[in-house]
């Protein structure tokens, strides 16, 4: 298939979830003989820190301006087989008219920010990438946050077919790897910092290593603010590419993941930092949300926390009791929520509205087939 995406960013991981996501996606698309043409809007803040040029079997549009690529776009859409645009696409209502108006491609919406949508859309609060007329339009809206999230884009949306896609991790460049003294720590975080995540941030491990000045503790990401409650053992790295994860995940005794407050209300919102640290044999420690245990089974390959004492005794755990932990929830990643799972489960889902195979892999409709609208308990096999 030639599959046209409209999305956010695929050449720069910094201060964003997407394009992690996408590399890890369409490389697996690509080794199942799939291609993939990306249109991206070159904004300075991504082309200061954009760590890939290229995609596998496919093609990167930078453009400066929608207008400029509107007619090679058309071209583009003229013979795909799937056109695809997504949540933050910053010309999603402009990609969205041309990509109805193709004939050929089946149209697929991907939402990667359900909860933040929704609870815009609950707000009154404008939502820019959202094409004004809804999403009744589009033969399927895939979701990265399954339960209730489907029905609502079903209800406030007009979306006429869901079903959820989730995150997901590419094992060959999230794995083990040997520690690295300068992420050496007893308790980390890496996560872009957010309004809306730092409560739980100071509750989960501010808070802790308060208590704990004898223990390492290090966050990792970008756009913290200078007022950031630091303590004298807590310690930073500024945004990481991609490459340096599997090292940061691999160097420290346990890691802590923490939803974004929207995601984690809605639930059945599993991150991507999440999969990765898996990937990694990290031990994790995670806050609550409805859903989790679909995708790791709590106090065998994830470790939950409600306040500060969840964290606290996770941390007095012993070291062969985090080995074993970690290792069970990497089994888990392999097992079930893999770059080439999610692009199986894709083509999958293309394949119900009729679309061309032309190149599929091989194992395409092997198994069960999940309907448009899926339980997500059964579309991850849990």
């Amino acid at each position: 298939m030639k599959l046209v995406i409209f999305g956010l960013t695929v050449s720069s991981s910094w201060g964003n979830g997407h394009a992690t996501l996408w590399r890890g996606l369409i490389g697996a698309l690509a080794q199942r003989g799939h291609t993939v043409v990306f249109y991206e809007r070159d904004v300075p803040y991504y082309a200061m820190n954009r760590d890939i040029d290229s995609l596998p079997n496919g093609e990167l549009v930078l453009y400066d301006d929608f207008g400029a690529v509107r007619m090679r776009a058309r071209r583009d859409l003229a013979d795909a087989d799937v056109a695809i645009v997504t949540s933050y696409c910053p010309d999603g209502p402009e990609a969205t008219d041309l990509v109805l108006d193709a004939g050929r491609p089946v149209k697929l919406y991907y939402d990667l920010d359900t909860p933040v949508t929704l609870a815009s859309l609950r707000d009154g609060a404008a939502v820019p990438y959202l094409p004004a007329g809804g999403l009744s339009g589009f033969d399927l809206v895939l979701s990265y946050t399954g339960g209730h999230a489907l029905d609502e884009l079903r209800r406030r949306l007009g979306a006429r077919r869901t079903a959820p896609l989730y995150g997901h991790v590419d094992p060959r460049v999230h794995r083990p790897v040997e520690p690295v003294p300068r992420y050496r720590a007893d308790l980390s975080y890496l996560g872009t910092w957010a309004a809306d995540r730092q409560p739980t941030l100071e509750a989960l491990l501010v808070r802790p290593a308060a208590r704990r000045p004898e223990q390492r503790f290090l966050i990792g990401g970008a756009q913290y603010p200078h007022g950031f409650p630091w303590g004298d053992n807590i310690w930073f790295v500024r945004h990481l590419p991609p490459a340096e994860h599997p090292a940061f995940f691999s160097s420290s005794r346990l890691t802590l993941n923490i939803t974004r407050r929207a995601m984690a209300e809605m639930g059945w919102c599993p991150s991507g930092r999440l999969f990765e640290a898996a990937a990694c044999g990290a031990a994790i420690v995670t806050d609550a949300w409805d859903g989790l245990d679909a995708f790791f089974t709590p106090g065998e390959e994830i470790l939950i926390a409600r306040d500060e004492s969840d964290v606290e005794a996770a941390l007095d755990r012993d070291d062969a009791a985090l080995i074993r932990l970690g290792a069970a929830a990497r089994a888990r990643v392999l097992a079930s929520h893999t770059s080439a799972h999610r692009a199986a489960e894709l083509e999958r889902l293309i394949a119900d509205l009729g679309a061309p195979q032309r190149h599929a892999g091989a194992d395409v409709g092997a198994g069960a087939r999940p309907a448009p609208d899926i339980d997500p308990v059964r579309a991850l096999g849990a």
